[in-house]
């Protein structure tokens, strides 16, 4: 079943999906083969399509694993954190300096634009990370830290569109000060809270 001796077929997956994310991260997804990813992982390509039934697969399987580990530990950090200051947490990370791996998704959305069977999978990854952040606005307007007449699909798009942009123009094609982007940000999720009501006026007697 494709299992590395002395190994459990849950380790050699993952072996399969930490090796896949270095080689993508370095060698794009055009200009990775399956056996590369099997060396790296030091199984055979039968032992990897024991687990994996494609390279494109693979590759937004190794996405979503990297993704998943990120945001667990975003969490995990302070659990105790409101949805606004998760939002802001979120967005103060986006313009930083990320490793290999933190790119790999600007591999699978170009190789989505071009490989149909790549662009599968991307479709039911994206549509996972857009519902969680829908779940996060939902959650968000549940406690009233986020009025409710804000669509909370479009702001999980909005919320996409930036990270997804945030991993194309990196740190040294473009740089943007930590406090001026903190500050920038804080208006935004600001600007997302409920108004207080208008107070109305009373000119009778309280009866």
């Amino acid at each position: 079943m494709g299992r590395i001796a002395g190994v459990t077929a849950a380790e050699t997956r993952e072996r399969l999906l930490a090796a896949a994310a270095d080689v993508f991260a370095r060698r794009g997804y055009d200009g990775t083969r399956v056996a590369d990813i099997a060396a790296e992982a030091g199984v055979s390509n039968g032992a990897l399509y024991a687990h994996f039934g494609s390279k494109a697969e693979l590759m937004v399987a190794a996405l979503r694993t990297h993704g998943r580990k990120m945001m667990t530990e975003l969490l995990a950090a302070d659990p105790g954190r409101s949805i606004s200051e998760l939002l802001l947490v979120m967005g103060r990370w986006l313009p930083r300096r990320r490793d290999a791996r933190g790119y790999l998704v600007v591999e699978a959305l170009v190789a989505a634009r071009r490989d149909a069977d790549v662009a599968r999978p991307m479709r039911d990854y994206i549509g996972e990370r857009s519902e969680w952040l829908r779940e996060l606005v939902g959650l968000g307007q549940a406690d009233g830290e986020i009025d409710t007449t804000i669509s909370p699909t479009a702001l999980a798009h909005f919320c996409l569109l930036l990270s997804m942009g945030s991993a194309l123009i990196t740190p040294d094609l473009h740089e943007v000060d930590d406090d001026e982007w903190a500050a920038l940000l804080t208006r935004i999720v600001g600007a997302l809270a409920p108004t207080d009501p208008v107070p109305t006026t009373s000119t009778g007697d309280p009866q």
